[in-house]
């Protein structure tokens, strides 16, 4: 969860070596590492009913989660701290100052939260029903916002929320916020290439970038490489990295030709400047797959981000080129064994020790709840768990979050 900005400029030498990439090599995940004893794993619900939690933590005990509340049409997202690494919780407070601005339906379109210099909190999501403005650009569209607030410099609430789209409007699927150390925060969402544009092969990836910790934007820019289309309903994913320079990643899903439904990753190492895009894992379907994916940095180890999402029902994950010189070389996507039916909406933990946890959702369709499962990886990517864990009661449009607990357990949340 993180922050978006722009970029057009594409150097031609990227194009080139993103084009010629190797394919991804899939392989199937080996039953548990020997002798090892895997960290423990806690499951939280959220109060009030709460669904789709959104989670950052900084490593030093503070844990911020976001959560949906209400009517999933039409209702409110929460927020709560935990300064103790996850073991009590101050009181919800609630995040957007529109009443009824959010919305649950379709578990894409919810919020992203992103924690960026200082410890402050960034927050996007779709607007509801409940919120439109006019399209600057034509008078007589209606369209829906995306919304955006921080919280307030002493931390007590957040600061009312405002549009961030300046011309390329039409969401559907959710978008995503990045944030890094240095003040700059990233916008992200998917969006028809101009008014007159049709279908998802016109779609685009916009980025507006915030160079002052969000007090302003500049104007969106499409940073997509290779225009390809996006899947009108899935979500995207950013995500800045550790460290002084703060490397920016875009996951999304492409819809080039209406069935290559394939996963993409864009990489900025100039801070938003120019991009790089690889295919990382190809779907062919003729519809709508309504995905969701992650990001996580794993800081016990340099080569340290790792990327999750879902393909073909199944739940895949892999560690990402640390350079571009990393880049045209194939990911070994990992495939946990033992996953369930329809297995989305993957999320990633690390605890200081360099393991791992991923978590998903299973069994879930619209308007229908389901199930949670999970496995844990060692620093060396190798399972821990015989078979995966799980846990029942996902409840309708929810999602799954976690978190590294500070013994270095986990915790899920849902």
């Amino acid at each position: 969860m993180n922050s978006h900005f722009h970029a057009r400029f594409i150097a031609l030498g990227f194009a080139l070596l993103m084009a010629t990439a190797a394919p991804a090599q899939v392989t199937q995940q080996q039953p548990a590492v020997a002798s090892v004893s895997a960290p423990t794993v806690r499951i939280m619900r959220l109060p009030a009913g709460g669904v789709q939690p959104e989670i950052v933590s900084d490593g030093a005990g503070n844990v911020h989660v976001v959560y949906f509340t209400g009517d999933a049409k039409a209702g409110n997202l929460m927020y709560m701290k935990s300064s103790d690494g996850g073991a009590t919780f101050s009181t919800p407070i609630r995040v957007n100052s529109i009443d009824s601005s959010a919305l649950a339906v379709g578990s894409v379109r919810g919020s992203q939260l992103a924690l960026g210099r200082g410890g402050r909190i960034h927050v996007v999501w779709n607007a509801s029903g409940a919120v439109t403005m006019r399209d600057p650009q034509d008078k007589s569209r209606s369209e829906t916002p995306l919304l955006y607030t921080r919280l307030s410099d002493d931390g007590s609430a957040f600061e009312p929320e405002r549009n961030i789209i300046g011309s390329h409007f039409g969401l559907d699927g959710g978008a995503a916020v990045a944030a890094d150390r240095n003040g700059r925060v990233y916008v992200a969402w998917h969006a028809p290439a101009n008014a007159n544009s049709h279908g998802e092969q016109d779609r685009r990836v916009w980025m507006a970038a915030s160079t002052d910790d969000g007090t302003t934007f500049g104007a969106e820019k499409a940073i997509d490489v290779q225009s390809r289309g996006c899947c009108a309903c899935c979500g995207l994913t950013a995500f800045c990295s550790p460290g002084e320079r703060g490397d920016v990643h875009v996951l999304y899903r492409t819809a080039e030709q209406v069935v290559h439904r394939d996963m993409h990753l864009l990489i900025s190492r100039d801070g938003g400047a120019t991009f790089s895009q690889t295919a990382v894992d190809p779907w062919e379907a003729g519809q709508c797959v309504m995905s969701t994916a992650a990001f996580v940095a794993d800081e016990s180890k340099s080569s340290g981000v790792w990327a999750a999402w879902e393909t073909r029902g199944t739940a895949r994950l892999a560690r990402l080129p640390a350079s571009d010189n990393d880049a045209a070389k194939a990911l070994e996507i990992i495939k946990p064994a033992g996953q369930g039916d329809n297995a989305k909406h993957p999320v990633l933990a690390v605890n200081d020790r360099g393991e791992m946890l991923m978590a998903w959702t299973e069994g879930t369709a619209w308007a229908r709840g389901g199930s949670v499962a999970w496995q844990i990886y060692d620093r060396n990517g190798k399972a821990m768990l015989e078979k995966p864990g799980s846990a029942a009661d996902l409840p309708v449009w929810g999602l799954v979050a976690a978190f590294a607990a500070p013994e270095g357990g986990f915790v899920i949340v849902y």
